[in-house]
């Protein structure tokens, strides 16, 4: 005699009867926290050391190269996490002062950058009189983007 097969020859999965919750755990985070320069928050994905909480204990250390690009996208980083903060920190004024600080920052690079390697995204309206967004080199040409 087959048994009843009820979980489609093992497609299912299953709990076992008296399987634990999971409990999460969201560090508070205190008025003024210590902050990392923007470049280092964007390798340990955090702007805030006492948000950084690495898995398992690993810890990245890398460095970012120093490029346009990548300055752009530590601004970026930092002004999202800011945000992200001060949507819970209203009154922290030292932190809107560094956002907005981090704003003018990105918006001169971005200014450069776009003056220097063309525009970052298909929105950003040409000053030429041609669509120059798909002018070369594309973000992924690892070679030609080097100095970019």
């Amino acid at each position: 005699m087959t048994p009843n097969r009820t979980d489609r020859d093992g497609m299912e999965g299953r709990l076992p009867a008296m399987a634990p919750l999971a409990n999460p755990y969201v560090p508070f985070q205190l008025e003024n926290p210590p902050k990392y320069e923007a470049r280092k928050g964007l390798v340990r994905g955090t702007l805030f050391p006492g948000l950084d909480l690495p898995f398992m204990g690993m810890v990245n250390q890398k460095e970012l190269n120093v490029t346009p690009m990548t300055e752009l996208q530590a601004l970026g980083f930092a002004i999202q996490e800011l945000a992200l903060y001060l949507d819970t920190h209203r009154e922290d004024r030292e932190a809107l002062e560094l956002y907005r600080d981090y704003q003018k920052m990105y918006e001169k690079c971005r200014q450069e950058f776009r003056r220097n390697h063309g525009p970052l995204n298909h929105g950003a309206a040409s000053e030429s009189e041609n669509y120059d967004w798909l002018d070369d080199p594309w973000p992924w040409e690892y070679c030609k983007n080097k100095e970019a």
